[in-house]
């Protein structure tokens, strides 16, 4: 609740900010305007693909949302999930939930619009926590490899290097260093002028994008801004998840199979650094592509399909996990006999829940 009410007064700020009546005297001068809305491309209009893109992006927000609430609700009620790694995974899902109803309402909405506007105020707003629950996510996928790292090459001394205090920290460091470094970038992009009618051609506001659109002359400012926050956050992020690996990758190559099986547990954590941070450097670090089309796929990528895949990959990966899933689906079954139960053991005549 604290971590909300902290990014509602930052909204709060830099609406505030955002006031008509900023810049009004150099937006007549240089004959610029400040847009009350603008025109999303989207994908097709054809009807046929509408109804086919609504029902698809429907079916990927549920199961989103779904699997990632299952997460958090299983780490937050399960006593055997309360190590550091579940407690950075629960957070890394409710991240999700929030990341991916960012944008996809939006394009459920849009899927059947004529026009896919949105408000320059809802630009700027969508911007703000895209990147904000990004960036944190950055950071987060950052502190989840350091906990792996002192897992298997620490394990002596992981309690104390580990401890609950020292999770929170870092928890909260991921949340602010996002918060701070996206609101920069919104309010940078507050403050950009446009020429004539503005059609962002991508699925959702997003800086790369609005910036190219945009003709006004502090452009270059918040490419730089743009590119060094994404270096310091995303890079940032990335190389410490490298470092962390490659060291885990010394230690199970000296101590051979016994810390194999604790390099297991990280597998799942690499793929899903490898498609949130893969996909989102070709839209933020690399040139973009001149197929219109190729972008937004990308951006489907790293925005909706990454969220939805976490809890999947996690869950498949991670035996304690499922243990801990059938155990949840059990518990309203009534007691069987041993010989009967084989999709709950631990349901069978006297064993405890």
């Amino acid at each position: 609740m604290a971590g909300l009410s902290f990014h509602l007064l930052l909204l709060a700020l830099y609406l505030f900010l955002l006031s008509p009546q900023m810049n009004l005297e150099s937006l007549q001068k240089r004959n610029l305007s400040s847009p009350t809305s603008f025109l999303l491309s989207g994908f097709s209009t054809a009807y046929k693909t509408q109804v086919s893109l609504c029902m698809g992006f429907s079916l990927i927000y549920l199961v989103t949302v779904l699997g990632n609430l299952l997460v958090v609700t299983l780490v937050w009620l399960n006593t055997h999930l309360q190590s550091p790694m579940y407690y950075f995974l629960g957070h890394l899902s409710f991240l999700d939930i929030c990341y991916s109803s960012v944008t996809l309402p939006k394009i459920l909405r849009d899927s059947f619009s004529a026009q896919k506007t949105i408000s320059l105020a809802g630009c700027i707003t969508q911007i703000y926590f895209f990147l904000c629950f990004g960036g944190s996510e950055c950071v987060l996928l950052a502190a989840m490899a350091y906990d792996r790292y002192l897992a298997i090459c620490c394990p002596l001394h992981y309690t104390a290097l580990m401890s609950k205090k020292i999770c929170c920290y870092l928890v909260a460091v991921s949340w602010l260093s996002g918060s701070f470094s996206s609101l920069i970038q919104a309010l940078l992009a507050a403050h950009l002028h446009f020429c004539g009618p503005i059609v962002i051609n991508h699925l959702f506001c997003e800086i790369p994008f609005l910036l190219e659109v945009s003709c006004s002359h502090n452009i270059l400012l918040n490419k730089a801004v743009s590119y060094a926050l994404a270096a310091t956050i995303a890079m940032g992020s990335f190389l410490l998840t490298l470092a962390s690996y490659v060291h885990i990758l010394q230690v199970v190559l000296r101590k051979g199979a016994g810390r194999q099986k604790a390099f297991a547990t990280c597998t799942s954590h690499l793929i899903v650094v490898t498609l949130f941070f893969g996909t989102g450097a070709v839209t933020y670090l690399m040139p973009r592509s001149s197929s219109t089309k190729m972008n937004k796929i990308l951006a489907l990528l790293y925005a909706i399909i990454t969220p939805m895949l976490n809890p999947i990959i996690y869950s498949l990966r991670n035996n304690e996990f499922q243990g801990a899933i059938r155990k949840a689906l059990c518990r309203g079954f009534p007691k069987v006999p041993q010989r009967q139960s084989n999709l709950c053991p631990h349901l069978a005549e006297g064993d405890p829940l």
